[in-house]
């Protein structure tokens, strides 16, 4: 069940009376997108002292919703309710100012200050001539309170992640908000970061506040939510409690249909050697080893699994084994050979490279649906005598996007426009059909954190793909913070901790907890009897 406090469930039904008048109410929300509508009569209602999830699939409306609700967006039907006060929300001013604060999923904050100066940026009563002592008293006191230390004097792009969603939060408590909209504040926090999170939200509600908490991990929205909103294509499907659900019956009412675990199944034959690393070290720009002496295997048919806590170096090791950088010392072999330096002479050997970074390094936003997927091989697939042939290039694009189910109005759409699960179809797509000539799929896919963000459809969808890549003979080194994700998917899982590599070892040998040591540093009998060394 879920974390009821003060709230009461109807016996029989899973949900919660009012005990009191809701916080915010939307009612009948409706707002349109050229060719999208993206909100269609929503109902939504928030209580002081709840903390309710809203879940739905990526471009269900969750974000819009909650954009509306902020007055990014002005809705197009409908009416907003705050304290029983019918609004029209102009701008975030007017949603700020009635006491409601948003942490986007994209922290918004001025890498050149520091976290003070990040907190107290924009604030609705900050005087002309600010005194920097009395806004420290401020925001040290709005800390202490809520649990939230941070060093404020710290350059914000020198924190990591956590520590800036915690700036994030602080800001907006710090601008008077009573009610919070978190938009998957967990995809890139560390478990224990989660947990400590989760504690700061108990308490902000336990005090009379109240939480939307937009997610797609359903075991946490279990754990932390009292009641939760589904939407399905921009419609709201339910509201109940979370008292007697579980993961896989949220699953079924996000997507509409049961969902179909996929799963590695074990014993496949490998084939040859398709990279290798001996010894590898790659050094950060103060010297430092990002990967400190890293040896590991890979074979064609086998998914490696990769985890760690973090910035212990698999950005890194995927941007090597995508020829974006080059080891400093040992050596990195592709299909027995030193490989050629660059990521199209990567590529060329049939190298297939899905980015941490979607948005930033997958593909370009401000092009359209069809360019980004022929952005890789349009010279080579499509090009004549200097010209695209855009006749070919269009319908290849079109057979792309009915193959992998991309949902988006039109090729010419933007990519930037697309739910973020669209988003990865497309760089799926793309990197999916790099290959050798006479060949079917990729050597290699290197795939960095493919499913983060992603509601569990489009993941079990990636996961499909990946799966029928390895099956198809490509090696597949698949980086990741979810453990049950690699558990399922992976031949052998190592761990990196700080830039040293644990294991790999069979995954009939390892464990949750097994890997949990692991990633904090544990080099003991971790998998049975067996010793674990870098």
């Amino acid at each position: 069940g879920g974390r009821r406090g003060g709230l009461r469930t109807l016996e029989g039904t899973g949900y919660l009376s009012p005990m009191s008048a809701p916080l915010v109410e939307l009612r009948g929300i409706r707002k349109v997108f050229p060719g999208v509508v993206a909100n269609d009569g929503v109902d939504f209602e928030l209580r002081a002292g709840e903390i309710h999830a809203l879940l739905g699939e990526n471009g269900a409306g969750k974000s819009t919703l909650m954009s509306v609700l902020m007055g990014l967006y002005r809705p197009d039907g409908g009416c907003i309710r705050v304290r029983g006060e019918e609004r029209h929300l102009r701008s975030p001013r007017d949603a700020i100012g009635l006491g409601l604060g948003m942490v986007h999923q994209h922290f918004v904050q001025s890498e050149r200050h520091t976290a003070l100066e990040n907190i107290t940026l924009g604030h609705p009563r900050m005087p002309f001539f600010p005194r920097m002592d009395a806004l420290r008293a401020g925001v040290q006191q709005a800390a202490a309170r809520h649990g939230l230390q941070v060093d404020l004097d710290a350059p914000i792009r020198s924190l990591p992640v956590g520590e800036r969603q915690k700036v994030e939060i602080l800001r907006a408590l710090h601008h008077g908000a009573s009610i919070l909209i978190l938009d998957e504040p967990t995809a890139v926090l560390s478990r224990q970061e989660s947990a400590a999170l989760f504690e700061v939200l108990r308490r902000f509600a336990a005090e009379g506040g109240a939480v939307v908490f937009i997610s797609h991990k359903l075991d946490e929205v279990l754990a932390i939510a009292d009641r939760v909103t589904v939407l399905r294509r921009g419609a709201s499907v339910c509201t109940c409690g979370t008292a007697g659900l579980d993961a896989a019956a949220l699953a079924s009412l996000m997507v509409g249909r049961e969902l179909e675990l996929q799963r590695r199944e074990p014993g496949g034959a490998l084939g040859a050697e398709v990279a290798r690393l001996e010894g590898v070290e790659v050094l950060d720009p103060r010297g430092v080893p990002s990967l400190d002496r890293v040896s590991l295997s890979l074979r064609a048919g086998e998914v490696v699994g990769i985890a760690g806590v973090s910035g212990s170096g698999q950005g890194v090791l995927a941007e090597l084994l995508a020829g974006l950088i080059r080891p400093t010392g040992g050596r990195l072999l592709l299909f027995g050979q030193d490989p050629p330096h660059g990521p199209r002479a990567f590529r060329d050997l049939g190298v297939a490279h899905i980015p941490a970074d979607r948005n930033r390094m997958g593909v370009a936003g401000a092009l359209s649906v069809a360019e980004n997927l022929i952005l890789e091989s349009y010279a080579a697939r499509f090009g004549r005598w200097g010209m695209l042939r855009w006749g070919p290039a269009r319908r290849w694009a079109g057979e792309r996007v009915r193959a992998h189910d991309i949902q988006c109005p039109s090729l010419d759409a933007h990519t930037a426009s697309l739910s973020g699960g669209n988003v990865q179809k497309v760089i799926l797509a793309r990197e999916l059909a790099v290959r050798r000539p006479g060949e079917g799929w990729p050597r290699l896919v290197v795939a960095a954190y493919p499913c983060r963000g992603l509601d569990v459809g489009a993941a079990e969808a990636i996961r499909a793909r990946l799966l029928e890549a390895s099956g198809a003979g490509a090696a597949v080194l698949l980086i990741s913070e979810d453990l049950d994700e690699l558990l399922r998917l992976a031949d052998r899982i190592g761990v990196l901790f700080r830039g040293r590599l644990l294991g790999p070892l069979p995954v009939a040998e390892l464990s949750r907890e097994g890997l949990g040591l692991m990633m904090g540093g544990h080099r003991g009998p971790v998998a049975g009897d067996r010793e674990v060394s870098p």
